[in-house]
């Protein structure tokens, strides 16, 4: 499997990807893989698949993992690329089976706090509806054992480990996994697969 750091790669190929990859998007909750997944949907013209978006049900209810993973077939089926985003593990071997193209947001973890913090106050703060009208509330996601901000915290180490081990692993045949480590890499990533220039 080919291990690129994004920031010592040449990205005049687009780092590989153009309009027929099949990418997840993995890292901490809260570091930016729904952001940066939309932007590579849109920059290489292929489908955008959130795995939060077909597990969540209305009243922030789970699907169960037939439902999920019906829902994750269907969202793929008959593309010739998409990126999905979603740290599901109990659907790895669907996601990443499927995939050719892994990148790994692997920011420090004050880049994650950061953005977990604030995504979470502008999501409660407007009232956003996220997934099949599911709403942040203070007592869910601030103030609770579920809290989204601890969660990210709690699980960042464990997550580093786990991504870097994948360097010896099989990855479900994924073949390259790109590593992120600063948000301006991502800008990079994304400047280098612009297929319209």
């Amino acid at each position: 499997m080919e291990w690129i750091l994004c920031d010592k790669a040449s990205p005049s190929d687009g780092f590989g990807l153009d309009e027929r990859s099949r990418i997840v998007v993995v890292g901490t909750s809260g570091s930016g893989k729904s952001v940066l997944a939309r932007r590579l949907s849109l920059s290489l013209g292929i489908d955008d698949v959130e795995l939060d978006a077909l597990h969540w049900n209305p009243g922030w209810r789970e699907s169960d993992d037939v439902e999920f993973r019906d829902r994750i077939r269907a969202a793929v089926e008959g593309r010739d690329g998409f990126v999905i985003h979603g740290n599901y593990n109990k659907v790895r071997d669907l996601t990443w089976g499927m995939c050719d193209t892994m990148i790994w947001l692997d920011y420090p973890r004050s880049v994650v706090m950061y953005r977990v913090i604030k995504r979470t106050l502008v999501r409660i703060l407007a009232k956003e509806a996220l997934w099949n009208g599911n709403v942040e509330t203070w007592s869910k996601s601030v103030f609770s054992r579920d809290s989204i901000i601890l969660w990210s915290w709690n699980t960042y180490d464990r997550r580093r480990r786990q991504y870097l081990a994948l360097r010896d692993a099989d990855c479900y045949g994924i073949r390259r996994i790109i590593v992120v480590r600063k948000p301006r890499d991502a800008r990079r990533l994304l400047g280098a697969t612009r297929l319209d220039d």
